[in-house]
């Protein structure tokens, strides 16, 4: 759920931006429909947008993808490319091509806030739309950008985690890909855990959102820590992976809070595993929001789009327990 006030902006800002480009016969520079109804710019070129996110290398990712092609196909007046990577190099390498071949926008969701915020300045300087999602750059480089609650993400779970534990035990943290996402979920967790003498932190690694390395990292600390009453995963991937750990190493009275909305996970909770007696919202949908926007904007005319549309969205994050997972589990979804 976006924040009321910037969801009623954003929703009427797409409505007025859409009106705006179906508009023909102006010239007030937003696009003219051609009559074959796709949308053109000034020159009578078809828009040309790029999206670039990370690889689908785990559940929420791939989910970004999918909505992703959802959201292009309810576009077919603008010509898309979609290019996933998996590591900055890559991810910067196919923002110049994409720039080579002349997109008018990029919707992008860094695979790391740091080392793609010098090519996206470097685009948003050569006149490129830039709509960042979810990860952000480490500089207000781009025109819009649309973020969950990362900070809330973090509260919200530590909150919930403390309680659980009645404000006493040993937990281990696992931090995900360093980008803007995972400093606000960890920092905002930390504070609240600094409130609790009574809780200890005795391990502490990154398992980079990937289950993979999260069971590896997992199983480390476990044999250096022969008392983990919690894991806070801060990830429904990297949930699974310390799980997998935690069975191997026949430890049955520790549970894990991750976070992302996982099907499978919200079905767990909804089911009142007690490994898994909470999650949090992380709707990658978001990654359709931020490709409607860009484009609404273009149609509207790039100056004329940001009149409607608020420079910062923030998504509202919630907490998932047994008495509202019903709410949040879909087993339809790819995520």
């Amino acid at each position: 759920m976006i924040r009321k006030k910037a969801f009623m902006y954003a929703v009427a800002g797409l409505a007025a931006i859409t009106m705006v480009g179906c508009q023909t016969g102006t010239d007030s520079g937003a696009g003219n429909a051609t009559s074959g109804g796709a949308t053109a710019g000034k020159a009578g070129k078809k828009f040309k947008v790029g999206v670039s996110i990370p690889a689908a290398d785990h559940g929420w990712t791939a989910g970004v993808k999918y909505w992703a092609e959802q959201a292009t196909k309810q576009n077919p007046d603008i010509e898309w490319i979609i290019q996933d990577a998996k590591e900055p190099g890559e991810q910067i390498s196919g923002l110049e091509n994409m720039q080579t071949q002349g997109v008018d926008a990029l919707v992008i969701l860094a695979t790391e806030s740091a080392p793609i915020t010098p090519i996206a300045e470097k685009l948003h300087n050569a006149g490129i739309l830039i709509i960042n999602v979810d990860r952000g750059f480490t500089k207000p480089v781009a025109d819009v950008f649309i973020e969950g609650d990362n900070k809330a993400f973090g509260r919200k779970s530590a909150e919930f985690m403390a309680k659980q534990l009645n404000g006493k035990g040993k937990i281990a943290v696992l931090e995900g890909i360093p980008c803007t996402v995972n400093t606000d979920r960890v920092t905002a967790a930390k504070e609240v855990f600094k409130g609790f003498p009574g809780i200890q932190i005795v391990a502490e690694d990154s398992g980079m959102w990937n289950r993979e390395k999260a069971e590896k990292i997992m199983q480390n600390m476990l044999v250096a820590n022969p008392q983990i009453d919690a894991v806070w995963a801060s990830d429904d991937d990297m949930a699974l992976g310390v799980e997998n750990a935690l069975k191997a190493a026949g430890r049955k009275n520790t549970w894990i809070l991750g976070g992302g909305g996982m099907k499978d996970i919200v079905k767990r909770v909804m089911d009142k595993d007690p490994i898994y007696p909470s999650d949090i919202t992380y709707p990658p949908s978001m990654i359709a929001f931020g490709i409607q926007t860009a484009a609404g904007m273009l149609r509207a005319g790039k100056d004329n789009g940001k009149k409607f549309i608020p420079r910062h969205v923030m998504i509202d994050l919630d907490l998932i327990t047994p008495d509202n997972a019903k709410d949040y589990y879909f087993p339809d979804s790819i995520y």
